[in-house]
Formats: C-alpha cells, sequence, structure tokens
C-alpha cells in the first residue's frame, strides 16, 4: 500500500473516532425548524515539516433559537494539485463533483452535526500530502455553508490555506463536545445511553481529548481549563490552580509526552451547575486550551524515557514551538433543561472504578493517555506510565 495511502487509512479512522466518539453522549435529535442563524468555522489546516497529512475540523454552529431541519457543507477544493495536496471532509455524507474545471465536495450533514440553538457541530477534515510531493505546498480552500432554515447566510463562507510547513514542532488540538447530560462521575460508561438531561444543582462530566499532531513530542503540557458561568469544578485537585470562583483550573503534566500517532490525553472532570441556574438555557463560553510546556526529538524522548528525570521546582522546561495554534482550544456550551419538582437542588457524589475504556482513550489510534478527575482524584494514564495526583484531602505520603 502507497505511504499516503496507509496515512489516509489511519487518519481516516481517527477521524471517523473524531466525529463519533465525542458526540455519543450529546447528538442533538433531528428536528424540523423555521429559521434560524449558523455560522462556518474551519481549523487545524497547517503541518508540520515531517508529517504527511493531519485531521482538522470544520466547526458548524447554531447562533439562532430555532433547529436546523438539513444543512450542507461544500468544500471547494479546486486550488489544490491532488497529486501534491489533498483536503477530504469525512464523517458525514460527502460527494466530490467535478465540473468545468473546479472541484468541489458537498456533505449533507448528519443528524448528530446538525447543531441544535446555542450548539456547535463538527466534521473533520482529512489534510494529506502526496507521497512524492517535496518541501512546503500551500493553497486556498474555501468552505460555505448552505440550509433552508438560514436566515443570516453572510457568514456562512470562509477560505483558509492548507499549508504544510517546513517548521518543526508539536501540534496539539484540542476536542470538548457540548454538556447535556447529567452523567454522575461514578456512573459514567461510554457505552451507556439514556442518561437524563441536565437540570440546575446537578453534578456531570466534562468530557474531551487532546492530541499531537506536530513532528516532535510534547515534554509536558498545560490544560486550562474555564467553565461557563453558573458552572463550577466539583472539586479541587492537586498540582493544579484554582480561580477563586472554582470556574477555571489550569494543570501542568510535567512530564507527559504526547506524540503523532500514538497518544492522546482524554479527560473526564466532574462539574456541578449551579442550582440558581434557570433553563432552559445554554451556559457558554466554555473552553479548554492545550499548551506544550517543552518538546522532545525523537532521540531526546528516546533518552528521556530511560533516565525519566523528575524536574526540580526551579527548573522550567523549553518552551515549545507550536506550528498551529488555530486549533489548540476547543469551546463548549453547557446546555441545562429547567428544573422538574425535586430536582432543582439535587446533585450527586463522586466515587471511584472509572473504566479507563472506550473510543475516549486513543483519538488518533496506539497507547492513549487519559485525565480521569473522578471524586477528587486525578488520574493520569500516559504510554504505561502512571502519575497519579489526588485533591489535597485524599493525598497520602508514598513509600
Amino acid at each position: 500500500m502507497p505511504v499516503r495511502n496507509r496515512l489516509l487509512a489511519r487518519l481516516g479512522a481517527a477521524a471517523l473516532l473524531a466525529s463519533g466518539a465525542l458526540t455519543a453522549l450529546s447528538a442533538p435529535a433531528h428536528a424540523e425548524g423555521a429559521g434560524t442563524d449558523l455560522s462556518l468555522d474551519v481549523a487545524g489546516t497547517r503541518v508540520a515539516a515531517n508529517v504527511g497529512g493531519k485531521v482538522a475540523f470544520i466547526k458548524i454552529s447554531n447562533r439562532g433559537a430555532n433547529p436546523v431541519s438539513r444543512a450542507t457543507v461544500q468544500v471547494d477544493v479546486t486550488e489544490l494539485d491532488a497529486v501534491e495536496i489533498e483536503a477530504i471532509p469525512r464523517g458525514d455524507e460527502c460527494e466530490e463533483a467535478r465540473s468545468d474545471g473546479r472541484r468541489i465536495w458537498s456533505c449533507l450533514l448528519f443528524d448528530d452535526t446538525l447543531p441544535k440553538p446555542g450548539r456547535t457541530g463538527e466534521m473533520p477534515l482529512l489534510v494529506l500530502k502526496g507521497d512524492d510531493a517535496a518541501g512546503p505546498r500551500s493553497a486556498p480552500v474555501t468552505f460555505t455553508l448552505t440550509s433552508p432554515d438560514d436566515t443570516t447566510p453572510e457568514n456562512n463562507t470562509k477560505t483558509v490555506r492548507v499549508e504544510f510547513t517546513e517548521e518543526s514542532g508539536v501540534d496539539l488540538g484540542v476536542r470538548v463536545p457540548d454538556v447535556t447530560r447529567h452523567i454522575p462521575p461514578d456512573e459514567y460508561d461510554p457505552d451507556t445511553e439514556g442518561f437524563p438531561a441536565l437540570q440546575p444543582g446537578k453534578t456531570t462530566v466534562l468530557i474531551g481529548e487532546v492530541f499531537n499532531q506536530g513532528d516532535l513530542v510534547t515534554d509536558g503540557v498545560r490544560v486550562v481549563m474555564r467553565l461557563p458561568k453558573g458552572v463550577t469544578f466539583a472539586d479541587r485537585f492537586a498540582d493544579c490552580e484554582h480561580s477563586a470562583d472554582r470556574r477555571t483550573a489550569t494543570c501542568e503534566i510535567e512530564d507527559l509526552q504526547l506524540g503523532d500517532g500514538g497518544s492522546a490525553l482524554s479527560f473526564l472532570v466532574p462539574i456541578k451547575v449551579g442550582a440558581s441556574v434557570k433553563g432552559p438555557v445554554a451556559l457558554k463560553p466554555g473552553t479548554v486550551t492545550a499548551e506544550a510546556l517543552g518538546q522532545l526529538t525523537p532521540e531526546q524522548r528516546r533518552s528521556r524515557k530511560a533516565t525519566a528525570p523528575k524536574l526540580p521546582s526551579v527548573a522550567k522546561l523549553v518552551p515549545a514551538k507550536e506550528v498551529d495554534p488555530s486549533d489548540n482550544s476547543d469551546d463548549f456550551a453547557v446546555i441545562v433543561i429547567a428544573a422538574s419538582n425535586g430536582g432543582g437542588n439535587g446533585g450527586s457524589g463522586g466515587g471511584s472504578g472509572l473504566p479507563v475504556t472506550g473510543p475516549q482513550a486513543g483519538l488518533i489510534g496506539g497507547i492513549g493517555a487519559a485525565v480521569l478527575a473522578v471524586g477528587g482524584v486525578l488520574l493520569v494514564l500516559a504510554r504505561r506510565r502512571r502519575v497519579v495526583l489526588v485533591a489535597p484531602t485524599d493525598e497520602k505520603p508514598t513509600a
């Protein structure tokens, strides 16, 4: 199998996971809509020097008050030389058409990508370089969103450059779906269906992924989680800094190594909706941002894995080169329905025994990493190495 076809197969599998894995618990039902306001954005189309391709994302947001019955995304790749660069939308019903010298992909969005009011749906975009293409390559691609329900089409078109650079570095990406269900942290299982809609006063989980598509490995990762007003973290975690209002947490994992094609950081964090929140409402913006503290070449990584040094508190990691910062953050909304009788002040406790299984463990494939915050315990699994960070109240001395 040619190198490009192998890469297409690998990225295609990653794209299917990306399109489905993080939306399984928050997929909107099909609805007939009236007028609404849709918008389109694209992130992650810049690629590191020694990488043959990556997964970018087309983001479709519903800024209006009404649902959407039907929508189509067109991807005009006419300016791309298909032998050297290709951009292929995946995950929805997509067909490529050639007419009058133009090449345009047309994708009819599935129900789980059609965003409800206040929410955002995402569709993966595979960006590939030809087997024989050498040196940097760059060309524009135009994305157009159409829907019979959209009354404001002026924000439905965007042109971005697909760029294969000569720059080496890490290339972190973040994926966080909207929070829509009441999922007690100790009851979460990726295969479980039927969790109820989220009400005021309830505790649930924020789920997401951090992954690296660059040609260098991360030497530590900083993750900053910002919750929307009306939502707080259900616990405080050791080795993380929290804001006074418990809506921002900054966590640094100094020895976490994420590399292209082999690892991802999955997080599952208990959050609580305030009992005074009045539903139905979409609480936003929530944002998760990832930043590499440093970077390692493959040789440095092999040496680091052999010695596994512990950095002293006075030492600092060398800043990393981020090839494409456009996909380092992802926004999310917390969707809350009106409180039912007896449901306004409810909540659920933490617990343990959460399974590290299912699609969250490895968006890009291979051995994944996972961050699970359950009942005050932050558990980090990284390439068969484990570091446990616990809440101050649970901290125990080690032998």
